[in-house]
Order: C-alpha cells, then structure tokens, then sequence
C-alpha cells in the first residue's frame, strides 16, 4: 500500500507560500507558509498534518488493541500535541504527547491502559518518529445498574 501526497512551493522560505494536497482529494491546495508554520496564520504546516497522522493512526491502533481484548469502545478521542524545536542543527520534532480518552461502558482500566500502551508502540506513524512520545489515557466508564 502507497499513499501520496504533493506540496509546491513557490518563493522565499520567509515570504513564499505553497499548498499541499494529498491524493484522496481530502486536502487540495491547502495553503501553508512559513507564517503558517511559525506564525499561526491561517493554513496548515507539516507539524499539524504529523499531529493528524499520529492521532488518526494511533486511535486506529488502539480499537484494534480493544478488540484483540474483546472490548468495543463506545468512543476513542486522541489529540496529538507536535513539539517543534530549534536543536543544534536546525530544527526538529522532539516531542509528541498523546492525549486520548476512552468512553467504554464498564471498562476495565487495567486493560485500557495495556491496550494504550501497545497501540502507541505499535501505531505505524509512532515506529516513523524518532521524537519522544509521551501519553495520558483517561478511560470513562458508566457502570451499568441494576434496574
């Protein structure tokens, strides 16, 4: 399985601006600068689609890792906070810290925290990263009662 995706650039690092677009057509043109990268102006950068790779890869992962336990979550929610840093060299993404919550009704927090564990070990963008990746996972539960 390949996917692709295409970025053009046109211009100066500091005043060029360019646009990604990947090849399901769910990013076309998106535009992306060095304002968007360092600035927060409006458009995307590489560290917000890395983010949105790993949290989609990783929640993926993990329902996976749920369903080998025999347990179907309700609902994943996974946010990934991308650290970009001036290193020696340049720059690089040191650091990822995900963030998921779990909604499994009567779930069992032993199980969910081996399962977060080995989604992040496993998830194919975790193995792709050499940043450290760090994690809190907060499982909900409703136990069910008697009625």
């Amino acid at each position: 399985m390949a996917r692709k995706a295409t970025a053009v650039w046109n211009g100066s690092l500091k005043e060029g601006k360019g646009n990604i677009s990947t090849e399901s057509g769910v990013l076309s043109k998106a535009p992306y600068s060095f304002k968007t990268r360092f600035e927060n102006e409006r458009g995307t950068n590489p560290e917000e689609l890395i983010a949105a790779a790993h949290a989609g890869c990783f929640t993926m992962a993990l329902s996976a890792q749920l369903g080998n336990a025999g347990i179907t979550a309700e609902s994943l929610e996974t946010t990934a906070a991308v650290t970009l840093e001036k290193v020696a060299d340049g720059f690089a993404i040191t650091k990822v810290h995900l963030d998921v919550t779990g909604r499994i009704p009567n779930g069992d927090e032993a199980v969910f925290q081996k399962a977060t564990e080995a989604a992040k070990a496993g998830c194919p963008v975790s193995k792709l990263l050499k940043a450290e990746i760090t994690m809190s996972a907060k499982l909900e539960t409703q136990r069910a009662t008697g009625a």
